[in-house]
């Protein structure tokens, strides 16, 4: 009987945690050259995310997410800048946990990484953010 009752207090806080729609507060993301996996996440708006981001990759990646309705277009560069919402950088070989807070705004969200010739390369993703409940 004990095993039943746990599995019940278990089971509502693992669905609390899972929150709006599939959004999570965590993103799992690696890197390879030239290769976001997964390339699409989800996550709550507003809300405090960490990012676990590891590279697989023989040289430097980074993980950019732009403002809300801009990307880079066919090639990043300086002019960019303005448009980054967020951007972590990880070393090859390294992993780096890092936290900030989703946009506020529900939409798609262009990623890509910053690195020169990787955007070129089919280096991108998206990140879907969703109003919470």
């Amino acid at each position: 009987m004990k095993k039943y009752f746990a599995l019940l207090i278990v089971v509502p806080f693992i669905l609390a945690a899972c929150g709006g729609g599939g959004a999570s507060t965590t993103i799992n993301v690696t890197m390879t050259d030239f290769h976001f996996e997964p390339a699409e996440f989800t996550v709550p708006a507003g809300q405090e995310i960490t990012i676990n981001a590891t590279n697989n990759g023989a040289v430097e990646h980074e993980f950019v997410i732009f403002k809300l309705g801009t990307d880079a277009g066919e090639k990043f560069g300086d002019e960019d800048e303005e448009n980054i919402y967020w951007e972590v950088e990880v070393q090859p070989g390294q992993s780096v946990i890092a936290v900030f807070t989703a946009p506020s705004e529900a939409g798609e969200y262009f990623v890509t990484c910053g690195i020169e010739g990787h955007l070129e390369a089919g280096m991108n993703g998206k990140l879907i953010v969703v109003a919470g409940k």
